[in-house]
């Protein structure tokens, strides 16, 4: 009996089992018990070493995709957003977007809710096994830069263009130098039609020029974006300051203020 088990465990090792060892003596017992057949017994087994295995994998495809928290669609709150249509996010979570390598645009102001539907539709991808990379837009300029200055541009370029699905967060926050905004648009035109990528931006397509500096330069990148694309604009109060007027951070002021004021 010990050697069947040292047998066993080499042979979990080799096919990479971890789920199996720590399940195969309560199933056992099980199996003796209700008199299950050899063949259920090794389904439970391998259903069980299965469910881990997908576990595991979206737990270090997760880690990899540096996404900034954990946050599902069912997390998100539909009725704060009245702007936002359910069922076009809910459709956009098949990610046949992905599929079909085409871009998602989320714009509207701070707090609405951009970034928590980006990392949701993440999580979504990661699950049906695409792999994901998340940055903000500053992150992703001062990665460039210092790429640029030890001369590794291309490998930065590489690692960016191969993800599935690339999330770049913030745009529009800051407005990026001549050296950024020319990589940028690299790494636009080298995931032109070859991967999906989803932007969040406080800025309406009209001001991206001042983001670039360079209105020629956004056409260009719009251009790539936009040509197989959904753009969702998101209205509404931001949901921070939702939090802050249920803590009280916020009142109406009172008739009597307001006659201060015009005094």
């Amino acid at each position: 009996m010990i050697v069947v088990q040292e047998r066993l465990q080499e042979a979990f090792q080799q096919f990479g089992w971890s789920r199996i060892p720590e399940i195969l003596h309560t199933h056992a017992e099980e199996a003796a018990k209700h008199n299950s057949s050899y063949l259920e017994f090794l389904d439970k087994l391998l259903q069980e070493e299965i469910v881990a295995k997908r576990e595991r994998f979206v737990r270090m495809k997760t880690r990899m995709a540096h996404l900034p928290y954990h946050k599902t669609l069912d997390q998100f709150d539909f009725s704060f957003q009245p702007s936002i249509e359910e069922r076009r996010i809910r459709d956009l979570a098949t990610l046949r977007f992905v599929e079909h390598q085409e871009n998602l645009i989320f714009l509207g102001p701070p707090g609405v809710g951009k970034t928590h539907l980006a990392v949701a539709l993440a999580l979504e991808a990661i699950k049906q096994r695409y792999t994901v990379y998340f940055t903000t837009a500053h992150v992703l300029v001062q990665m460039l830069q210092q790429a640029h200055h030890s001369n590794t541009v291309a490998q930065k370029m590489k690692a960016l263009t191969k993800p599935n699905l690339l999330i770049i967060d913030e745009i529009g926050y800051r407005r990026m130098d001549d050296t950024a905004a020319h990589f940028f648009f690299q790494i636009v035109a080298e995931r032109y039609e070859t991967g999906s990528i989803i932007l969040t931006s406080n800025k309406s397509y009209g001001s991206w020029g001042e983001i670039f500096g360079d209105s020629v330069l956004a056409t260009a990148i719009l251009d790539r974006l936009l040509h197989h694309s959904s753009t969702i604009n998101i209205k509404g109060e931001s949901y921070r300051i939702k939090e802050k007027k249920k803590a009280g951070f916020f009142r109406p002021e009172s008739e009597e203020e307001k006659g201060q004021k015009m005094e």
